[in-house]
Order: structure tokens, then C-alpha cells, then sequence
């Protein structure tokens, strides 16, 4: 049985969110399983680690929740994305029927229209920044208006999303900061989001008619908003901007993509592959487990490092190399299995409109400067600003 190595890394330091990737390449070197001394809690670096774990939600199990502070965990205990079938099953079937394939295709024309008036309006300027003037304005328009938690909310939305995110880490001083607006938030869910004063049509008011016909226990539809705002949001404008900062960075294979739009599925995935926007959930063994010939016990806490895995060297060439012809349907950054992410149509749907219609209307990015986003679950841009030609 192998001696399991121990990285005193902390990858939720200012300095490892910047740039996690050395880390990562050091613990996929390591082994195949690494204790992180700094939060108590093993890791898997390696891409196919990552995905059979994904795949084996019985004995990797997201039901005593996927973050890291323990406490932050037993708060979280039951929402769908801490939750294993069937209970997940159940939450998973309600929420994502305004996001299968079929009512996609019903909004992909309200989504095409901001997107051409996004575009109109970043193109006049010529110079804008692409994390908020660009990449925020499509994600926002469709989640304050589809589920329809109100206009007045917008300006907030972000801010709840963010500070969710930042305690998915470990309690350190930004998960402190954070919490004032995740009780918010919560607040907000319980006493404000609720039938009669939100949109009857709206996917928030879709929870609480499924709850009134039996489908789900109504005190499940306050934190089950959580599902619709927090992931559809800072994950898609993340998307978006890193893929504008590739994409700048490597003007050759913009032409590519200007040349051949059907390029750009691939270059959604090899941007999201690249640049994973969450690049980390955790899991808990239900049994005693080996990975490969590592041996772990029953109720270990285990990392899945999505953002390592989409860089493993075992699973893609070159795997630091922006290539758009690469096609990497298989990367890891919408997880896999149970979890899958239930939005990630909608994701694409919003980036493949903007790309588009900037290809239409953008020969070059130039970036003029840029600062990124510190946050303990999230990777990404909090600005870019761009010029174009």
C-alpha cells in the first residue's frame, strides 16, 4: 500500500489563487492522492482520479456537503448540490426543467437579442472591460429576468453570488468577510423571494408550484434558489471573460475561430479547460476506498481538483497550450455524473451567442489592463479591460 504524500500547500492563499497551476503540476507529480496538511483533507489532482470519483457518487458522496469548513458544511447538508440521489434525484428533476435542451431552445431568441445589444454596445465604445460591461450583462439579463427574483435584486445578485462562493473555502479571513452576505442572502430567499412577490412565471415561483403539488417539501425552495443564482452567474461571466483574455492573448486563434465558427463549441470547452472558473467541490467516502493503490477510510474528506485535472499532462498534450482545434469535449470543468452542472446548456448557449457576434465585429483584442478575481471557490477575471479593431 503506498505512503500517501503531504503538500503543506495552501490553495486558497492570495498567492495560490492567482496562480494555482505550479501547485497543481507539483501535486499531480506527487501521487495520485496528496493529504493537504494546511485544511485536513486529501486531494486528487490527476484527471482520471477526478473523473471516476465524479462518476461514483455512492461511494464519493456530496451529501454531507462539498465545501471545506467543516462547520460551513453542516449548514449546507441537504441542498441539491450537497445532496445524493434520491433526494437529489428529486430536487435535481424540478430544477432543471427550465434548463433542459427544449426550453433552451425557446430562449435562445430573447438570449440572441441581448446579445446583439451587448455586442452594438461594447463594439461603439471600442475600448470597455470585458468582466463588466461585456460578460456580466448576458448572464444578469437572463437570471434576474427567467427567474425572476425582480429588478430591485440585480445590483445584489452578484455580490450574494460572490460571497457564496468565497465560503466554499476554508474559514479565513475572506469566507469571515463573506458570511454577512451569504445570512443575507439567505434572508432574503426565506422571508422575501416567495410566492406573491415574485414573478408567477419566473423559475423561483416554478419550485414553490412544484412543492404545492407534492413533488419537493416546500422548506427545500428557499435554499434551492441558491442552485439558480449562484452557479449561473459568476461561473458564466468567468467563462466569458477569460475566454475574451485567451483569446487576446493568442490572436492567431481568433482568426481560426473568425475563419471556422464551427470552431466555436471547441473553443468554449478548451477556454473552460483551460481557465476552470470552479476549480475545486469535495466529496466524502461512505466506505474504505483505494485510488490507485492509494487506500483511504470510510468519511475522509477529498478534494476533486477540477482546474488540476483539466491540466493533467496524462490526459492532454501540451496541456498549458490555448488550441482551439484541440476539442476537448471531455474536460471536467461542468464536473461529470450526478452532479453534472444542470445549467450548463445555458452556459453554453450565452457564450456561443457573444462569441458569434463578435466574430462578426472584432478583427483584435488588446488587453489594457487587467485584475483578478480573489475569491475562495471562484478563478477568473474581476476586470479586463480591452480595446478592439
Amino acid at each position: 500500500m503506498s505512503d500517501i504524500p503531504v503538500s503543506d500547500a495552501d490553495l486558497f492563499d492570495d498567492e495560490a489563487r492567482l496562480d494555482p497551476y505550479p501547485i497543481y503540476a507539483e501535486l499531480r507529480d506527487r501521487g495520485p492522492v496528496v493529504l493537504m496538511a494546511r485544511h485536513g483533507h486529501y486531494a486528487l489532482p490527476r484527471y482520471a482520479d477526478v473523473r471516476t470519483a465524479l462518476m461514483d457518487w455512492r461511494t464519493f458522496s456530496s451529501a454531507r456537503s462539498v465545501f471545506v469548513d467543516e462547520q460551513m458544511n453542516a449548514n449546507l447538508e441537504g441542498i441539491t448540490l450537497c445532496s445524493d440521489p434520491p433526494d437529489h434525484t428529486t430536487m435535481r428533476s424540478v430544477l432543471g426543467r427550465p434548463l433542459r435542451p427544449d426550453r433552451m431552445r425557446e430562449i435562445t431568441p430573447t438570449i440572441e437579442a441581448e446579445a446583439d445589444h451587448i455586442v452594438d454596445r461594447v463594439v461603439a465604445a471600442g475600448r470597455f472591460d470585458a468582466a463588466t460591461e461585456l460578460a456580466e450583462h448576458l448572464p444578469m439579463a437572463v437570471v434576474a429576468t427567467l427567474v425572476g427574483l425582480g429588478e430591485g435584486n440585480r445590483g445584489k445578485m452578484l455580490e450574494w453570488a460572490a460571497a457564496i462562493w468565497d465560503v466554499q473555502g476554508p474559514a479565513n479571513q475572506r469566507f469571515q468577510d463573506a458570511m454577512p452576505q451569504v445570512e443575507e442572502f439567505l434572508a432574503f430567499a426565506q422571508n422575501d423571494a416567495v410566492p406573491g412577490r415574485i414573478d408567477p412565471d419566473g423559475w423561483a415561483a416554478h419550485l414553490y408550484q412544484a412543492a404545492d403539488r407534492g413533488e419537493l417539501p416546500r422548506e427545500k425552495c428557499p435554499v434551492m434558489m441558491l442552485d439558480y443564482v449562484t452557479p449561473s452567474l459568476d461561473t458564466t461571466i468567468l467563462g466569458i471573460t477569460s475566454t475574451i483574455a485567451l483569446f487576446a492573448r493568442h490572436p492567431e486563434q481568433w482568426d481560426l475561430l473568425r475563419a471556422d465558427r464551427s470552431l466555436i463549441p471547441h473553443a468554449i470547452n478548451e477556454s473552460l479547460r483551460i481557465e476552470t472558473p470552479v476549480p475545486q467541490f469535495t466529496r466524502v467516502l461512505t466506505e474504505d476506498h483505494e485510488i490507485d493503490g492509494v487506500a483511504l477510510g470510510k468519511g475522509s474528506r477529498v478534494a476533486l481538483l477540477y482546474g488540476s485535472a483539466n491540466r493533467d499532462e496524462r490526459k492532454y498534450p501540451d496541456p498549458d497550450r490555448f488550441d482551439i482545434t484541440r476539442k476537448p469535449s471531455d474536460h471536467l470543468a461542468f464536473g461529470r455524473g450526478e452532479h453534472v452542472c444542470v445549467g450548463m446548456h445555458l452556459a453554453r448557449l450565452e457564450m456561443s451567442a457573444l462569441l458569434e457576434r463578435l466574430a462578426d465585429r472584432v478583427a483584435r483584442f488588446e488587453i489594457v489592463s487587467e485584475e483578478p478575481l480573489i475569491n475562495n471557490g471562484l478563478r477568473g477575471f474581476k476586470h479586463l479591460e480591452v480595446t478592439i479593431s
